[in-house]
């Protein structure tokens, strides 16, 4: 019995630094997805309006231009999927993993071949498993972006849209993030970034409006002249618009890996709690079990004592 006592002990101890390792991880997750959810709010701001000034330039002019119009028949696509460097966080990485595995399922339907670029080692590492082919892949900055990793993240996807598809180029280019909603609800969501949907920027727009007690659909919009001229332009807004939706998309990101830690990593400090109550309690049963046992056993070899005393008399 005494040997079960110790095996209880050794867990109940091990199980006990278990515990303070993932309240510390809690702790520093919730600290930085504070962070990260003010580097979101930072950046909206910005790339919203930039939206809107490629919108307006788009709905101003007919120029044809890969930031505002559709190929007539698309036949290749980019699909960037953004993941953690670390693990630890839950369902966040095979959430996005799947929705990315979706959209390329529902690209290649429709005949379009799709590329894959990865942010992230979760996301590198389950593609080199299944032996898909990568075109670019980004590791080591997913925790704390910054505008940098953006620019360098968007730099080949810019190149690509540029390129004709004969040459290597693609038609259009998705992107599939974690948005983060509240400290309790992540969602992994894919949108396409290039060509800009213009009705789906309008309805936005529109949805803004109405929240800020604005005029919606019906205003009336302002004509703008163009220096050098629209396509100039929309050359020079092209390259800060999918740097600028990439880095929100990646602080997005960011914020809702810190979100998913915390609560993976709360939930395995309350089981660790549940789990050394359980083995106290059979430490404690198996301890008044031993006491038992050695009660038992005084009190019989006395008894055995007092009769060989009796007899010994006789």
């Amino acid at each position: 019995m005494g040997a079960q006592l110790r095996v209880y002990k050794r867990r109940i101890r091990s199980v006990t630094a278990t515990k303070k390792i993932t309240k510390a991880m809690e702790m520093i997750a919730a600290s930085r997805v504070v962070k990260a959810q003010r580097k979101v709010a930072a950046s909206t701001p910005y790339a919203t309006e930039l939206t809107r000034a490629v919108t307006a330039v788009a709905t101003g002019s007919n120029t044809k231009h890969p930031l505002t119009t559709e190929a007539e028949n698309p036949t290749r696509a980019a699909v960037l999927l953004l993941t953690s460097d670390r693990g630890l966080a839950g369902a966040f990485n095979s959430n996005a993993i799947k929705a990315a595995e979706r959209l390329t399922a529902k690209l290649e339907a429709e005949g379009k071949e799709v590329v894959s670029y990865i942010v992230g080692r979760r996301g590198v590492a389950h593609y080199n498993f299944r032996e898909r082919k990568i075109a670019e892949s980004f590791t080591g900055f997913t925790d704390d972006p910054s505008y940098a990793d953006a620019k360098k993240v968007a730099a080949p996807l810019i190149e690509a849209i540029e390129t004709e598809t004969d040459e290597g180029g693609v038609d259009e280019l998705h992107i599939v993030y974690t948005e983060f909603v509240s400290m309790m609800t992540q969602t992994a969501i894919e949108a396409r970034l290039l060509p800009l949907s213009l009705d789906e920027v309008a309805e936005a727009e529109t949805s803004a409006a109405e929240a800020a007690g604005k005029p919606g659909k019906g205003e009336i919009l302002p004509l703008f002249d163009f220096e050098p001229s629209a396509e100039d332009v929309l050359d020079a807004l092209l390259p800060r618009y999918v740097e600028s939706r990439i880095y929100n998309a990646l602080l997005q990101s960011a914020a809702s890996k810190h979100a998913a830690t915390r609560r993976a990593m709360k939930s395995a400090t309350d089981n660790a709690g549940e789990l050394i109550e359980t083995l106290t309690r059979l430490a404690n049963q198996a301890r008044q079990a031993e006491i038992t046992q050695e009660i038992s056993e005084i009190v019989g070899g006395a008894s055995a004592l007092a009769d060989a005393t009796a007899g010994s008399d006789r």
